[in-house]
């Protein structure tokens, strides 16, 4: 006998899990949850006796992992649609930051506003993740670049997996762009981004990873080295923004440090691929930045088929490169500009996503001993959820067994 609160039934199961039928699918399931944690999923006609007392009935609908949205940018102040006009009329996105755009002018509007002000207009954001299936969302700092701006975001980050229906993780972005007051004095910053700010956001609680940003316009393989040296000494694993605009070795340096992830990888080279698949980093695809800047370096995927490096993805919600909300149009994306399948696509939102974030014991995939998060979707086969582009495809939605 199993002691269960829920049981989810008469549906059809794409598990996520490896090495069996396509999708990990289970075409007439059932779910036995207790305490938010699933204890029993297979096929109905196997179902053990139990004791829950609520039954869901799903007619026949499809039930996935809740999707992982593992790269978002989701806490800003104002935002950038100026310079989305800018671009369109050729400006590059390099030339936008060298004159005091893109990344700077977010920092300027959000250290202008409040916690509050910017716990407001992230959940609006947060709505569109959650109506396309989202359970989990990672959220970065880098936009406030100075101590307080940034345990702000921070802040207003972990309230919104208080107060979202979401399950968050949190990332420090101190190495993201260089603050204005520090553009002739760039040592000084990364001093008291490494040495003060980090330090401060752990000690408040406020930091699950490390990430960086390395490029040219950004933060060099010393720089970032550093940053990652202290977080290690404090015990948090890293992230990189690497290799988006040019070959800087940014997937060899994250693999040095055993990053959970090198996230856009666009010009990665093969030696960079290579050493993510021995370290084990994700690397984690972003196809609405791909698309908002009209990019036409296509990340390889090849080898990282070849070589066997988990493909994640995520929207990277921010709004200068990617103002996409929605992780049904980011899986079709993928599949569109990058020819991932739709199965690689859904898994890059399940189960690699959850891996990119260090949450692969807990979320991604429909097991016994991982948490009720789901997404119940009207559709008639997986693959439909990156054929349709703006289509309401969510039925609803479970996070820790109760349903949103």
């Amino acid at each position: 006998m199993i002691e269960a609160d829920l049981l989810i039934t008469e549906c059809r199961l794409a598990t996520m899990t490896e090495g069996g039928a396509p999708y990990g699918a289970v075409d007439d399931g059932a779910i036995l949850i207790r305490d938010g944690v699933i204890v029993w999923i297979g096929a109905r006609q196997d179902l053990p006796e139990h004791t829950a007392v609520r039954t869901d009935r799903l007619e026949g609908r499809w039930v996935t992992p809740g999707l992982i949205d593992c790269h978002t940018h989701l806490v800003f102040g104002g935002d950038r649609s100026g310079e989305f006009e800018q671009r369109l009329q050729g400006v590059s996105y390099e030339e936008i930051a060298r004159s005091g755009g893109g990344i700077v002018s977010s920092v300027r509007a959000t250290r202008e506003e409040s916690e509050d002000e910017l716990f407001a207009s992230a959940m609006k954001r947060l709505q569109g993740l959650k109506d396309t299936g989202v359970t989990t969302v990672e959220i970065k700092s880098g936009y406030g670049l100075d101590r307080d701006s940034e345990l702000k975001m921070l802040r207003v980050a972990r309230r919104i997996g208080r107060e979202g229906g979401v399950r968050v993780r949190t990332s420090y972005l101190g190495l993201h762009a260089l603050p204005p007051e520090h553009k002739t004095d760039r040592a000084a910053y990364v001093d008291k981004a490494v040495d003060d700010i980090l330090p401060a956001a752990h000690a408040e609680g406020l930091v699950d990873a490390v990430d960086a940003y390395c490029e040219p316009i950004a933060f060099s393989v010393d720089e970032v080295s550093r940053l990652f040296d202290r977080a290690k000494s404090l015990g948090l694993p890293v992230k990189l923004h690497a290799d988006q605009l040019s070959d800087s070795d940014g997937a060899a340096l994250a693999a040095r440090f055993n990053a959970l992830s090198a996230d856009h990888i666009e010009y990665s080279n093969e030696e960079g691929i290579a050493a993510m698949a021995t370290a084990g980093s994700v690397g984690v695809l972003l196809p609405g930045a791909f698309l908002m800047l009209r990019e036409t370096k296509v990340p390889p995927v090849d080898l990282m088929r070849r070589y066997g490096v988990p493909m994640a993805l995520a929207t990277d919600c921010n709004p200068g490169t990617s103002p996409v909300a929605s992780m049904t149009a980011t899986l079709n994306l993928a599949c569109v500009q990058f020819r991932l399948t739709p199965e690689e696509a859904l898994t890059g939102a399940t189960r690699n996503a959850a891996r990119a974030l260090g949450m692969q014991d807990e979320v991604g995939t429909i097991e016994a001993g991982k948490r009720a998060d789901l997404a119940v979707w009207d559709i008639q086969r997986p693959a439909e959820l990156s054929y349709w582009l703006g289509a309401p495809l969510l039925h609803a939605a479970y996070v820790d067994g109760t349903r949103r």
